[in-house]
């Protein structure tokens, strides 16, 4: 079912909800756990052909869209009047914005700019029954009530669908964007870096970490040589009136750790660095089907969870080429395997790296989600008195278990 208004999600909830067959609300298709997969006997319901932007307020810095405007088409608008919406998924240039919401997107910006939930000020959201309620506040401040448009956000679809989107904006950033390269000799060393540029007060704008394997297949994909200088790569890039003194600072501490570094204010140069990191995973596509996972752990243990992966590599006989949003403590260890079935080899290595994230103080994910592919593991996270909670939740906006059945929640029994 393509829907291309509120009342066409409505109606497809409202039959749904009278014969028991589940919905399962897909936008681009871009998510990487599966969250948008119907089976046999489930209403795909596609949000994708409703991409218009309602209004945009320069006044109060907001705009109102439908949930299938893709990212960079809305900022492309944005720009025109001055504005911006921050969230910067490396799949902006295909992903909507309703997915963002739906699974609380992230990306490069995040450390400085925050992930969607930061960005997002109402929700007009259909429940399974097909009535559709108002969450959130188009204000700057609102307390009244719980705040349902925060549980909606990363709700991936079990709650309810979303069907209009308000939106926080920011001006457009001015002035100079400067960009550091630094290359270390391992990439714990270049990890502790990265920790010592957010303890020293400093918030860049972006600011990832390369592994030696993924400059490996970077290297390969675009004929570049990026392993002559180091066996791992930081980019860091800082943004604003004070860009060009705060990359100094960078600078200085990198250097400080070890790093052969340099900065550069250049758009052209700065654009062929970041092109490094946003070709990662094409470039470890190259080799096989992708597994991208998506555990995030606390800043100060990033060295400890790079040195691990490390050690499953060797544990199981796989290459794990890592990809790190370092300015929040995000990493994609990501598997690349031939045909489409997973090997159960792995999954014994995924596995592993997820209780060693939790054992680390952090998240099975930072920003992909649950969808199906971690469904089996929530509960190691939550612990059954919070598992337990959210399955009332989700029974109270779903009970009859219509909506996007199956993900987040493993079946019980």
């Amino acid at each position: 079912m393509t829907a291309r208004s509120v009342e066409d999600i409505q109606e497809t909830c409202r039959i749904a909800s009278a014969h028991g067959v589940p919905v399962v609300t897909r936008g681009a298709g871009t998510g990487l756990v599966g969250g948008g997969i119907a089976g046999v006997g489930e209403i795909v319901l596609s949000t994708r052909a409703m991409d218009r932007v309602l209004r945009i307020s320069v006044e109060n810095r907001l705009a109102v869209v439908e949930p299938g405007v893709i990212n960079a088409e809305l900022n492309r608008q944005l720009a025109e009047r001055g504005l911006w919406w921050a969230p910067d998924p490396a799949s902006r240039g295909i992903s909507t914005v309703g997915g963002n919401v739906a699974t609380n997107a992230g990306g490069l910006l995040c450390a400085k700019y925050g992930v969607t939930r930061e960005s997002v000020l109402s929700l007009k959201v259909v429940l399974a029954d097909g009535r559709l309620i108002s969450v959130g506040h188009d204000t700057v401040k609102g307390v009244t009530g719980l705040d349902l448009c925060a549980l909606m956000i990363g709700s991936e679809g079990t709650l309810g669908v979303i069907a209009e989107c308000t939106l926080k904006l920011r001006p457009l950033v001015r002035g100079p964007v400067a960009t550091i390269s630094a290359y270390f000799s391992s990439v714990e060393q270049a990890a502790r870096a990265a920790a010592a540029v957010v303890a020293a007060g400093l918030t860049p704008a972006v600011m990832e970490l390369l592994d030696r394997r993924t400059l490996e297949c970077v290297s390969r994909y675009n004929g570049l040589d990026l392993l002559a200088r180091g066996d791992s790569l930081l980019l860091v890039q800082t943004d604003g009136t004070g860009a060009v003194a705060e990359a100094e600072a960078v600078h200085a501490l990198v250097m400080a750790a070890g790093a052969v570094a340099e900065v550069t204010t250049d758009p052209e140069e700065s654009a062929r660095l970041m092109a490094v990191r946003r070709e990662a995973f094409p470039a470890i596509e190259s080799l096989g089907t992708l597994l991208v996972e998506d555990v995030a752990v606390p800043m100060d243990r990033m060295s400890a969870m790079f040195r691990r992966i490390r050690e499953l590599e060797d544990r199981y006989d796989v290459i794990i080429p890592t990809a790190c949003h370092a300015g929040d403590g995000n990493l994609h260890p990501a598997f690349a395997f031939p045909g489409d079935e997973v090997p159960e080899v792995v999954w014994k290595a995924a596995e592993a790296l997820f209780e060693y994230a939790l054992e680390l103080g952090g998240t099975l994910s930072g920003e992909h989600g649950i969808g199906l592919l971690k469904r089996q593991w929530l509960k190691d996270e939550l612990g059954d008195a919070q598992m337990a909670i959210q399955r009332q939740i989700k029974a109270a906006f779903d009970p009859a278990g219509i909506l996007n059945p199956g993900k987040v929640f493993p079946p019980q029994g």
